[in-house]
């Protein structure tokens, strides 16, 4: 097989907008993209391999032919691409998952058209509005069009010569006023078609339109003395008033915008998209992308907003989004707002894609655990700026009273949860009186001996519950076993949840609902919780075996050995002779249970 010379391609590329298209070895199609200059673009690829992610890497390596496209316009290129990409959906371009039929509301083209919700999108001539992303949306629509409008359900050939010949009766829909009988010629087309210009006008978002309307329908009633109909009039203002209520989100001066937003993770991305007519979001839809060559949201946003628009037939001119895109787009007007109220129109769309986010996460969570726990080991990794994922973290704390009965204890945690048969507590052995700063230095030491010794694995994580001190004493046993350099080391203060890093002057502050601060407020907690248990136990017993020894016969050995059998005073206070001579003679049992008989015990 001939080696690929990309030398020898982009002598034959001209520094034009296109489409460039990368093939493998097999002649198969693998990477679709767009270039405002197809030379430049091509030519990153190949002498700027250092700049490169991982992935992007590999698909270079796989590259064996290069063909493109020459477009006159940066726009003609963008939609060229998008529909490039949703033909062949090569595997390194990214694949927006939407299996979705979305309903629309139809006005079907017929002789006294009916008003109808549908999921076929058939081109017979008939007005689609929609689609709906919100099922629930499109039927508030309905049920309104429907209160203000009698319109016909049934599916008669209502042609002139039908209804001359008297072929059809009215039904219940006429009995009930849900329809005025265009069936037997009760209802003119020329009334139908009036309710249909507010209708199509509702769709259209332009309801202060239709309002307008009415009022001067209103007033030419009330002028002609029929007030009947303007009573009727009026209770269809008062229901329109209410919908453009519900409706309404921003100044109706805002009309014929689209609004773009995205919130990504790792491997995927979310866009959202609001159609906003009269400042009322008419339209509205999120898209699930999947990342394959780690995009940026610039890119995802760039690749999303062509198949949006193009799904929704969507004309208008002035786009909102977050960022700039880099993109040459013709009569198209991008407008990144700052305050006001197109600002407001993209925090509510940000709120969306953030929602949708939340919720397609949990439930991939919820069905694949294990990427849960992927998901949080790499926001750790990133936050605390580590260089490997911390799937092994251990949390050190120490615990005394008043200088006495010193212990330490540790947690480990494996893939972000407790490892409860990996925990440890130490008897400090070398530390006398209360210097918790020597005790953290014993303890990590005999900690991480042991498992050199053992050739055991070291933790990618060393969380220390406590200050600078405390940090420092940890780090100068790191350093003598030489093991400081393998592993990210922090300590954590309690106060205000400082991290401290070995070396920085300052703290770090994670955000208080980070699940990275939880998953630390975790360990912390249960390396806490476990330390506390033992340093009680510790000094229950201790306490104990110095009550025994106030007993005369009975010295710190014997006291050891009746607590090691009988575990607390109060069994050995209850037991019998028989039990109590397994460790003492009959002058000591005597000498015990006087000395409970004199000092009971609560």
């Amino acid at each position: 097989m001939t080696k690929f010379d990309y030398r020898k391609t982009l002598e034959e590329i001209p520094h034009r907008p296109g489409v460039y298209q990368y093939w493998d070895a097999d002649g198969e199609l693998i990477y679709i993209g767009k270039a405002k200059d197809l030379k430049n673009r091509v030519s990153s690829y190949f002498v700027k391999t250092n700049q490169l992610n991982g992935k992007t890497r590999v698909l270079v390596r796989k590259i064996n032919r290069v063909t493109f496209t020459i477009v006159d316009t940066e726009i003609d290129a963008w939609l060229l691409e998008n529909s490039l990409i949703k033909k062949h959906q090569p595997r390194y371009n990214v694949m927006l998952k939407d299996d979705k039929t979305y309903p629309w509301i139809v006005i079907k083209n017929e002789r006294f058209p009916r008003v109808f919700p549908t999921r076929k999108y058939i081109k017979d001539g008939s007005k689609y509005f929609g689609p709906y992303a919100s099922v629930g949306m499109m039927h508030a629509i309905m049920d309104t069009i429907r209160e203000l409008y009698p319109l016909r359900t049934c599916n008669l050939a209502l042609t002139p010569e039908n209804i001359a010949k008297g072929k059809f009766k009215v039904c219940l829909e006429y009995q009930i006023g849900n329809c005025k009988g265009p069936c037997e010629g009760y209802q003119s087309e020329e009334d139908y078609e009036q309710s249909l210009k507010d209708i199509r006008d509702i769709l259209n978002g332009k309801i202060g339109v239709v309002i307008r309307r009415l009022k001067d329908q209103l007033d030419k009633a009330v002028a002609e003395l029929n007030f009947e109909y303007a009573h009727h009039l009026k209770g269809k203002l008062d229901l329109l008033d209410r919908y453009q209520s519900k409706s309404t989100v921003v100044n109706s001066s805002i009309t014929n915008v689209d609004v773009f937003s995205i919130a990504s993770d790792q491997s995927h991305a979310f866009v959202n998209y609001l159609k906003v007519m009269n400042g009322v979001i008419i339209q509205t839809q999120t898209v699930e992308l999947k990342k394959r060559l780690d995009e940026s949201d610039a890119e995802l946003l760039s690749l999303a907003i062509p198949e949006i628009r193009n799904r929704f037939n969507s004309t208008s001119k002035e786009l909102i989004v977050p960022f700039a895109i880099d993109i040459e787009a013709g009569n198209l007007k991008f407008t990144i707002p700052k305050q006001g109220e197109k600002k407001n129109l993209l925090d509510l769309s940000l709120k969306n894609a953030l929602y949708f986010k939340k919720e397609r996460l949990n439930q991939y969570e919820k069905l694949n655990p294990e990427l849960k726990t992927e998901r949080i080991l790499a926001q750790m990794q990133k936050d605390l700026r580590m260089n490997v994922l911390p799937r092994h973290i251990e949390c050190f704390d120490n615990s005394n009273f008043q200088g006495k009965y010193p212990v330490s204890a540790i947690v480990v945690f494996k893939d972000a949860r407790p490892s409860k048969k990996d925990y440890r507590h130490f008897n400090v052995k070398t530390v006398e009186g209360p210097n918790d700063f020597a005790t953290m230095e014993e303890a990590v030491h005999r900690r991480y001996r042991r498992l050199l010794d053992e050739g055991q694995t070291l933790p990618q994580l060393i969380i220390i519950d406590g200050g600078k001190g405390q940090l420092s004493s940890a780090l100068k046993s790191l350093k003598l076993l030489g093991i400081d350099k393998q592993v990210t080391v922090i300590g954590i203060a309690k106060r205000l949840e400082e991290l401290y890093y070995p070396g920085d002057q300052y703290p770090m502050y994670l955000d208080k609902k980070s699940e990275t601060l939880k998953i630390i407020q975790h360990l912390r907690d249960e390396a806490h919780r476990f330390g506390i248990t033992f340093h009680r136990k510790q000094r229950s017993l201790k306490t104990f075996r110095t009550e025994l020894e106030n007993i005369p016969g009975i010295g710190r050995t014997t006291a050891e050995k009746l607590l090691k059998l009988f575990k607390s005073v109060k069994k050995i206070r209850d037991a019998q002779p028989d039990e109590l001579r397994q460790v003492l003679n009959e002058r000591q049992i005597n000498a015990l249970k006087a000395y409970f008989a004199s000092t009971p015990i609560n």
